[in-house]
């Protein structure tokens, strides 16, 4: 009942205020800062990302390590590279590589399939805009003959992992944006001490300067059972950033506690706290092609 009653909470302020805009971008870009937005890419339109996260920037607000590793520049936690099509203007798919941060799972190859169930319009009295998102992760690192060990992986299917999102978001005027995101992981091969499946709601929002620029926060909450010795050593997802957007390009700076990029990296497999120091700068940016 908990879950239930957040999302009916959260959910009915996307609702709220009936001076719903004319079909229009909720966040500038097909990510908000580590997750997927609604957004999807106009039809053939191919899009070229980089993505990086350095080295935390402050472990243990240690003064001598932010000269050593000059704020976690010298150290790169995670970079992926992919390309992602617009099949239609609701239709999208994509497929990339990492090196794989904040988890065990390694050298990774990650897809996703994503449609737009509705776009806010105030024409058509849509209040919203609505995205499906399925995604999964394949490692292929090196099987470790030490079986008490996640990477020993007895089955190929134990190298990979899901996550399925209902990503709903509105805009309130020209400068403010909110989204919610209910999000379900599961991982076929955990350790002893984890879970395989796991529920997240995440929530954003967008404040823009001006058309190109603006400041993002993003925060994921993953539900477990407290009561169990399980996960003790995992935190929340905390972000925040900065855009800047072009035409054909979008520039984001992030802070924050993740190593990973995928649902299936860093819902699960956030290890760092912020509280001690433990957040790292990131960027992305990304390139459109009319094919």
């Amino acid at each position: 009942m908990k879950i239930k009653n957040i999302l009916v909470v959260l959910t009915s302020i996307l609702f709220f205020w009936s001076n719903a805009q004319d079909a229009q971008e909720t966040f500038n870009g097909t990510r908000i800062l580590n997750g997927h937005s609604v957004e999807t890419l106009k039809k053939k339109t191919l899009q070229f990302r980089i993505e990086h996260r350095f080295g935390d920037m402050l472990p243990g607000w240690n003064a001598s390590e932010l000269a050593q590793s000059w704020l976690g520049f010298d150290q790169a936690s995670d970079i992926r590279f992919a390309f992602e099509y617009g099949i239609t203007d609701k239709l999208m798919i994509g497929v990339g590589r990492s090196k794989g941060a904040g988890s065990p799972y390694r050298s990774l190859i990650d897809g996703f399939a994503k449609y737009r169930v509705l776009t806010q319009n105030k024409s058509s009295k849509t209040p919203i805009s609505m995205t499906f998102i399925g995604s999964s992760t394949l490692s292929y690192m090196k099987v470790s003959a030490d079986q008490s060990q996640v990477n020993s992986f007895p089955k190929f299917a134990h190298r990979i992992a899901y996550s399925t999102q209902l990503n709903m978001a509105r805009k309130f005027g020209e400068r403010f944006s909110l989204a919610l995101m209910p999000t379900y992981v599961h991982r076929n091969y955990v350790a002893i001490d984890d879970v395989n499946g796991l529920f997240a709601l995440g929530a954003a929002f967008n404040l823009k300067f001006s058309k190109e620029m603006g400041i993002i926060a993003e925060y994921y909450y993953v539900f477990h059972d407290n009561s169990l010795p399980l996960r003790d050593n995992n935190f929340n997802s905390l972000s925040t950033g900065f855009e800047y957007s072009t035409n054909g390009h979008v520039f984001k700076v992030v802070m924050t506690n993740s190593k990973g990029f995928n649902e299936t990296q860093f819902i699960p497999g956030t290890y760092s706290d912020w509280l001690n120091g433990e957040f790292r700068l990131g960027f992305s940016i990304t390139r459109n092609f009319k094919l």
